[in-house]
Protein backbone atom coordinates (compact mmCIF):
# COMPACT_ATOMS: atom_id res chain seq x y z
CA UNK A 1 0.00 0.00 0.00
CA UNK A 2 1.11 3.75 -0.79
CA UNK A 3 0.40 6.05 2.22
CA UNK A 4 -0.06 9.52 0.76
CA UNK A 5 -2.07 11.10 3.97
CA UNK A 6 -0.97 12.85 6.58
CA UNK A 7 0.37 11.07 10.15
CA UNK A 8 -2.92 11.47 12.09
CA UNK A 9 -3.35 8.02 13.57
CA UNK A 10 -6.95 8.74 13.49
CA UNK A 11 -6.52 8.90 9.76
CA UNK A 12 -8.30 6.56 7.58
CA UNK A 13 -5.51 5.54 5.43
CA UNK A 14 -2.69 5.64 8.40
CA UNK A 15 -5.01 2.94 10.43
CA UNK A 16 -5.12 0.60 7.08
CA UNK A 17 -1.37 0.93 6.96
CA UNK A 18 0.34 -0.28 10.17
CA UNK A 19 3.33 0.04 8.81
CA UNK A 20 3.17 4.13 9.17
CA UNK A 21 3.00 3.32 12.67
CA UNK A 22 6.57 2.07 12.89
CA UNK A 23 8.89 4.41 14.81
CA UNK A 24 12.72 3.70 14.29
CA UNK A 25 13.64 5.71 16.72
CA UNK A 26 12.03 4.24 19.73
CA UNK A 27 13.49 0.78 20.71
CA UNK A 28 10.98 -1.94 20.86
CA UNK A 29 11.15 -5.34 22.42
CA UNK A 30 10.10 -7.00 19.34
CA UNK A 31 12.41 -5.83 17.07
CA UNK A 32 15.42 -5.96 19.92
CA UNK A 33 14.71 -9.83 19.88
CA UNK A 34 15.05 -9.96 16.22
CA UNK A 35 18.21 -8.71 16.50
CA UNK A 36 19.37 -10.97 18.90
CA UNK A 37 17.93 -13.68 16.59
CA UNK A 38 20.55 -12.78 14.09
CA UNK A 39 16.80 -11.59 12.26
CA UNK A 40 17.26 -8.36 9.73
CA UNK A 41 13.86 -6.87 11.20
CA UNK A 42 14.91 -4.15 12.91
CA UNK A 43 16.11 -0.36 13.47
CA UNK A 44 19.67 1.10 14.84
CA UNK A 45 17.85 2.17 17.53
CA UNK A 46 16.26 -1.71 18.48
CA UNK A 47 20.18 -2.78 18.39
CA UNK A 48 21.80 -0.01 20.31
CA UNK A 49 19.55 -1.20 23.11
CA UNK A 50 20.54 -4.71 22.17
CA UNK A 51 24.10 -4.44 22.27
CA UNK A 52 24.00 -2.98 25.53
CA UNK A 53 22.10 -5.32 27.07
CA UNK A 54 24.82 -7.72 25.68
CA UNK A 55 27.42 -5.45 27.62
CA UNK A 56 25.40 -6.59 31.36
CA UNK A 57 24.94 -10.29 30.19
CA UNK A 58 27.16 -11.39 27.51
CA UNK A 59 24.88 -14.72 27.29
CA UNK A 60 22.49 -12.58 26.28
CA UNK A 61 22.47 -14.05 22.37
CA UNK A 62 22.62 -17.62 23.43
CA UNK A 63 19.88 -17.30 26.04
CA UNK A 64 17.49 -16.08 23.90
CA UNK A 65 17.67 -18.70 21.63
CA UNK A 66 17.89 -21.11 24.54
CA UNK A 67 14.24 -19.10 24.93
CA UNK A 68 13.46 -20.14 21.87
CA UNK A 69 14.08 -23.49 21.33
CA UNK A 70 12.30 -24.14 24.59
CA UNK A 71 9.06 -22.57 22.93
CA UNK A 72 9.16 -24.87 20.52
CA UNK A 73 9.78 -28.07 22.39
CA UNK A 74 6.50 -27.01 24.47
CA UNK A 75 4.37 -26.30 21.33
CA UNK A 76 5.66 -29.83 19.81
CA UNK A 77 4.93 -31.23 23.31
CA UNK A 78 1.09 -29.45 23.38
CA UNK A 79 0.36 -30.65 19.63
CA UNK A 80 1.66 -34.11 19.81
CA UNK A 81 1.36 -35.61 23.38
CA UNK A 82 -1.24 -33.08 25.07
CA UNK A 83 -3.31 -33.20 21.35
CA UNK A 84 -3.91 -29.63 21.29
CA UNK A 85 -5.40 -28.28 18.14
CA UNK A 86 -6.02 -24.85 18.70
CA UNK A 87 -3.13 -21.97 19.98
CA UNK A 88 -3.61 -18.05 20.88
CA UNK A 89 -0.11 -17.23 20.70
CA UNK A 90 0.26 -13.63 22.56
CA UNK A 91 3.12 -11.44 22.06
CA UNK A 92 4.18 -13.42 19.55
CA UNK A 93 7.27 -11.03 18.10
CA UNK A 94 8.58 -10.81 14.61
CA UNK A 95 8.24 -13.91 12.22
CA UNK A 96 11.33 -16.12 12.88
CA UNK A 97 12.25 -19.77 11.48
CA UNK A 98 10.30 -22.68 13.77
CA UNK A 99 6.96 -20.62 14.51
CA UNK A 100 4.38 -21.77 16.56
CA UNK A 101 2.00 -22.52 13.21
CA UNK A 102 4.95 -24.23 11.52
CA UNK A 103 5.50 -26.63 14.58
CA UNK A 104 1.92 -27.33 15.50
CA UNK A 105 0.79 -27.87 12.15
CA UNK A 106 3.91 -30.30 11.05
CA UNK A 107 2.25 -32.72 14.00
CA UNK A 108 -1.54 -31.76 12.74
CA UNK A 109 -1.99 -29.67 9.79
CA UNK A 110 -5.20 -28.96 10.90
CA UNK A 111 -4.18 -26.90 13.73
CA UNK A 112 -5.86 -23.02 14.23
CA UNK A 113 -3.34 -20.68 15.16
CA UNK A 114 -4.03 -16.72 15.96
CA UNK A 115 -1.11 -14.82 16.83
CA UNK A 116 -1.22 -11.55 18.53
CA UNK A 117 0.77 -8.73 18.73
CA UNK A 118 1.30 -4.76 19.50
CA UNK A 119 4.27 -3.93 17.22
CA UNK A 120 2.85 -2.94 13.69
CA UNK A 121 6.02 -4.28 12.29
CA UNK A 122 5.01 -7.41 13.66
CA UNK A 123 1.70 -7.44 11.84
CA UNK A 124 2.97 -6.09 8.47
CA UNK A 125 5.71 -8.98 8.28
CA UNK A 126 3.42 -11.79 10.00
CA UNK A 127 0.92 -11.08 7.50
CA UNK A 128 3.05 -11.51 4.61
CA UNK A 129 5.12 -14.81 5.60
CA UNK A 130 2.50 -16.94 8.34
CA UNK A 131 1.49 -18.90 5.82
CA UNK A 132 0.26 -22.12 7.48
CA UNK A 133 -0.88 -25.49 6.39
CA UNK A 134 -4.54 -25.15 3.90
CA UNK A 135 -6.10 -27.25 6.68
CA UNK A 136 -5.85 -25.53 9.70
CA UNK A 137 -5.94 -21.67 9.89
CA UNK A 138 -3.55 -19.29 10.81
CA UNK A 139 -4.15 -15.66 11.83
CA UNK A 140 -2.34 -12.26 12.75
CA UNK A 141 -3.79 -9.91 14.90
CA UNK A 142 -2.61 -6.24 16.20
CA UNK A 143 -4.14 -6.04 19.83
CA UNK A 144 -2.07 -5.57 23.13
CA UNK A 145 -1.84 -8.17 26.51
CA UNK A 146 -3.05 -5.29 28.55
CA UNK A 147 -6.61 -5.31 26.96
CA UNK A 148 -7.38 -8.93 26.82
CA UNK A 149 -11.04 -8.34 26.35
CA UNK A 150 -10.20 -6.80 23.30
CA UNK A 151 -8.08 -9.72 22.36
CA UNK A 152 -10.88 -12.13 23.10
CA UNK A 153 -13.65 -10.13 21.31
CA UNK A 154 -11.77 -9.93 18.23
CA UNK A 155 -13.77 -10.88 14.83
CA UNK A 156 -10.43 -12.60 13.25
CA UNK A 157 -9.36 -14.29 16.75
CA UNK A 158 -13.41 -15.49 17.32
CA UNK A 159 -13.45 -16.54 13.89
CA UNK A 160 -10.08 -19.28 14.18
CA UNK A 161 -10.46 -19.75 17.91
CA UNK A 162 -13.00 -22.22 19.60
CA UNK A 163 -13.78 -21.20 22.79
CA UNK A 164 -15.45 -24.09 23.62
CA UNK A 165 -12.85 -26.49 23.12
CA UNK A 166 -9.28 -26.72 24.92
CA UNK A 167 -6.74 -24.48 23.58
CA UNK A 168 -3.10 -23.39 24.51
CA UNK A 169 -2.35 -19.43 25.14
CA UNK A 170 1.00 -18.86 24.56
CA UNK A 171 2.22 -15.99 26.70
CA UNK A 172 6.44 -16.50 26.05
CA UNK A 173 8.80 -14.02 26.78
CA UNK A 174 6.34 -11.26 26.84
CA UNK A 175 4.98 -10.95 30.72
CA UNK A 176 8.30 -9.19 31.36
CA UNK A 177 7.36 -6.36 29.48
CA UNK A 178 3.96 -5.45 32.04
CA UNK A 179 4.72 -3.56 34.61
CA UNK A 180 3.42 -4.18 38.24
CA UNK A 181 0.96 -0.94 38.07
CA UNK A 182 -0.47 -2.68 34.72
CA UNK A 183 -1.75 -5.61 37.02
CA UNK A 184 -0.10 -8.82 35.17
CA UNK A 185 -1.83 -11.24 37.33
CA UNK A 186 -5.02 -10.05 36.91
CA UNK A 187 -4.89 -9.98 32.73
CA UNK A 188 -3.25 -13.51 32.79
CA UNK A 189 -6.28 -14.38 35.45
CA UNK A 190 -8.71 -12.88 32.53
CA UNK A 191 -7.06 -15.28 29.97
CA UNK A 192 -7.12 -17.93 31.54
CA UNK A 193 -10.91 -17.47 32.47
CA UNK A 194 -11.99 -17.88 28.92
CA UNK A 195 -10.64 -20.67 28.27
CA UNK A 196 -12.02 -24.16 28.97
CA UNK A 197 -11.22 -27.11 31.46
CA UNK A 198 -8.18 -28.73 29.77
CA UNK A 199 -6.75 -26.13 28.01
CA UNK A 200 -2.84 -25.10 28.33
CA UNK A 201 -0.73 -22.28 29.57
CA UNK A 202 2.40 -21.79 28.39
CA UNK A 203 4.59 -18.89 29.55
CA UNK A 204 7.82 -17.91 30.26
CA UNK A 205 9.69 -15.28 32.23
CA UNK A 206 13.34 -13.56 32.51
CA UNK A 207 14.52 -13.71 35.66
CA UNK A 208 17.81 -12.10 37.78
CA UNK A 209 17.30 -15.69 40.19
CA UNK A 210 20.38 -17.01 38.05
CA UNK A 211 22.49 -13.77 37.98
CA UNK A 212 23.15 -12.59 41.39
CA UNK A 213 25.43 -10.04 40.94
CA UNK A 214 24.03 -8.42 38.52
CA UNK A 215 22.21 -5.20 39.44
CA UNK A 216 18.80 -5.09 38.81
CA UNK A 217 18.68 -1.42 36.91
CA UNK A 218 21.84 -2.39 35.04
CA UNK A 219 20.39 -4.54 33.10
CA UNK A 220 16.85 -3.18 32.50
CA UNK A 221 18.28 0.15 31.90
CA UNK A 222 18.56 -0.68 27.67
CA UNK A 223 14.58 -0.86 28.03
CA UNK A 224 14.00 2.28 29.35
CA UNK A 225 13.87 4.16 26.36
CA UNK A 226 11.92 1.22 24.39
CA UNK A 227 8.19 1.33 24.01
CA UNK A 228 7.99 -1.55 26.82
CA UNK A 229 10.08 -1.24 30.16
CA UNK A 230 11.75 -4.88 31.15
CA UNK A 231 10.49 -6.57 34.68
CA UNK A 232 12.28 -9.42 35.50
CA UNK A 233 10.72 -11.33 38.29
CA UNK A 234 11.58 -14.18 40.56
CA UNK A 235 10.47 -17.81 40.44
CA UNK A 236 7.60 -17.18 42.99
CA UNK A 237 6.68 -14.34 41.48
CA UNK A 238 6.48 -16.54 37.86
CA UNK A 239 5.10 -19.42 39.47
CA UNK A 240 2.05 -17.06 40.91
CA UNK A 241 1.16 -16.65 37.59
CA UNK A 242 -0.05 -20.57 36.94
CA UNK A 243 -1.96 -20.22 40.30
CA UNK A 244 -5.22 -22.48 40.08
CA UNK A 245 -3.78 -24.54 37.13
CA UNK A 246 -1.67 -27.83 37.56
CA UNK A 247 1.92 -27.55 35.89
CA UNK A 248 3.15 -30.46 34.43
CA UNK A 249 6.18 -31.56 34.79
CA UNK A 250 9.33 -30.57 35.33
CA UNK A 251 7.22 -27.96 36.54
CA UNK A 252 8.79 -24.58 36.38
CA UNK A 253 12.15 -24.55 35.09
CA UNK A 254 15.02 -22.30 33.94
CA UNK A 255 14.13 -22.84 30.03
CA UNK A 256 17.16 -25.16 29.04
CA UNK A 257 16.01 -28.01 31.72
CA UNK A 258 11.89 -28.14 30.54
CA UNK A 259 12.35 -31.38 28.47
CA UNK A 260 15.47 -30.77 26.72
CA UNK A 261 15.80 -32.70 23.35
CA UNK A 262 19.06 -35.20 23.56
CA UNK A 263 19.49 -35.24 20.12
CA UNK A 264 19.38 -31.20 19.92
CA UNK A 265 22.30 -29.68 19.56
CA UNK A 266 22.82 -27.10 22.86
CA UNK A 267 24.78 -23.97 22.67
CA UNK A 268 27.09 -22.91 25.32
CA UNK A 269 25.81 -19.84 27.40
CA UNK A 270 28.32 -17.96 28.57
CA UNK A 271 27.75 -17.96 32.09
CA UNK A 272 25.59 -20.99 31.88
CA UNK A 273 22.14 -19.65 32.46
CA UNK A 274 19.56 -18.46 30.22
CA UNK A 275 17.77 -16.18 32.88
CA UNK A 276 14.60 -17.51 31.69
CA UNK A 277 11.97 -19.47 33.37
CA UNK A 278 9.42 -21.56 31.30
CA UNK A 279 6.52 -24.37 32.00
CA UNK A 280 3.26 -25.11 30.74
CA UNK A 281 -0.25 -25.87 33.34
CA UNK A 282 -3.44 -27.73 32.00
CA UNK A 283 -6.69 -26.20 33.10
CA UNK A 284 -8.53 -28.73 35.82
Amino acid sequence: MTYSGGTDPLDPVYAQDPAIKINPHIPHPARIYDYLLAGKDNFASDRAAAEALIEVSPGTREGVRAHRAFLGRAVRYLAAEAGITQFLDIGTGIPTQDNTHEIAQEVNPEVRVAYVDNDPIVLVHGRALLAGDPAGMTAMVEADLRQPEEILSHPEIQQVMDFTRPMAVILAGVLHFVTDEEDPYGLVDRLKAAVPSGSRLLLSHITLDFAPKVRREDFTKPYDNSTAPMVPRTHDETLRFFEGWQLVEPGLVEVVEWRPDPAAYQEPIPGGHAWAYGGVAIKP
